[in-house]
């Protein structure tokens, strides 16, 4: 249907079939890191990421290049390989099969299966007429499913994060000879680079930060030793929690 939503080139596609159309939402907090040429699902579209990079589409698949950086080839006369409205089709091959295709196709070495087709509007506007019920019963199911799905989500408490973000209250006292050295975001704490006992310096990296498809690193603005570490990796924080508390001698 169209290119570009997650990186430039990237395919936004849905099946023309409503009975093969999932819905699923995207991942919340999204990942930091996706592989290139990653097969996802976010809503109602299916795309492929041009390159490696952050992303919270579900995983579907994998495949070969949409994007070639480096080179014309018969595919790549332009740096995207899809154009509006093309049609795709996916077919199923070993992960041996796939190595290889990326690693060629990118040179010119593999050759894609591509054929001119005419869409026309009213054909298919009378395929989906006369498969209207099954249509209709196939997208009941999907709604009810979709719709239980969230009322999970939101019993066990992952439908939304702001009742897991910490409060207020929840903040470590610092003692007056201790200085903490906080996070200036929301997110959960992904890695501690120090341990209590520690010597560190100022600017020295002590932890790591995942908060909106990013990997924030929080460094130290002085010396000191680690005295206490009030929060455990995998933990959400707040903006101004203290993650590594230092001695203030």
């Amino acid at each position: 249907m169209g290119l570009g939503d997650v990186y430039l080139g990237a395919p936004v596609s849905t099946p023309l079939d409503p009975r093969q159309r999932l819905v699923t939402t995207k991942y919340n907090p999204a990942r930091t890191w996706t592989a290139e040429n990653s097969v996802g699902i976010g809503g109602a579209y299916l795309c492929v990421y041009g390159m490696e990079g952050p992303g919270g589409y579900q995983f579907v698949g994998r495949t070969l290049q949409m994007w070639n950086r480096y080179r014309t080839t018969a595919h790549f006369e332009n740096p995207w390989l899809l154009r509006f409205f093309d049609q795709l089709r996916f077919h199923e091959v070993s992960h041996e099969e796939l190595e290889h295709i990326r690693r060629d196709f990118p040179h010119g070495r593999y050759d894609l299966s591509i054929e001119t087709a005419r869409f026309r509007l009213a054909d298919y506007q009378a395929e989906i007429d006369k498969n209207a019920e099954a249509i209709e019963t196939f997208r009941s199911k999907r709604e009810a499913a979709f719709q239980a799905e969230m009322a999970a989500w939101r019993a066990n408490g992952q439908f939304t994060f702001e009742d897991q973000a910490p409060e207020t209250a929840e903040v470590a006292a610092l003692d007056d000879n201790e200085l903490g050295i906080e996070s200036p975001v929301t997110g959960s704490l992904w890695k501690l680079l120090v341990e209590e006992g520690d010597q560190v310096t100022a600017g020295q990296p002590v932890a790591v930060v995942e908060s909106m498809k990013m990997e924030v690193e929080i460094t130290t603005h002085c010396a000191g030793h680690v005295v206490r570490l009030p929060i455990a990796e995998g933990a959400s924080i707040a903006p101004g929690q203290p993650i590594v508390v230092l001695s203030g001698e």
